[in-house]
């Protein structure tokens, strides 16, 4: 088997791995019954899950061009992801979305 061949085969297991968990992320958007359960469940495995599929077409396309750019959509998506859910995040909270006895500890009660 060449090193083509195993590549080809890395990436197909990487881009069904990412798909996997990018199915993972949605169904748990639509299940989960508070915002932030479901602004986790629409951050964490979907960035993993997009991670996964960017080295999976990486491992099958293999040129320096796509690899640039696979490399930065990786960049946007890990910068963009987290930010995007503190502020959604933030605006339930202020919203009075987040049903706050659920909350371990509410770093946000003092008006932060």
């Amino acid at each position: 088997m060449s090193l083509g061949a195993v590549a080809d085969w890395l990436g197909a297991g990487c881009l069904v791995a990412g798909a996997l968990l990018s199915l993972a992320a949605g169904i748990g958007v639509l299940r989960f019954p508070d915002v932030l359960d479901r602004m986790h469940a629409a951050t964490k495995p979907q960035v993993l899950g997009v991670m996964l599929l960017l080295a999976g077409v990486g491992l099958r396309l293999r040129t320096p061009e796509d690899l640039g750019m696979i490399a930065l959509v990786a960049v946007f998506q890990l910068a963009t992801a987290p930010v995007a859910a503190q502020m959604v995040g933030r605006a339930a909270y202020r919203s009075g979305g987040v049903d706050r006895s659920l909350l371990d500890a509410d770093e946000l009660a003092d008006g932060g």
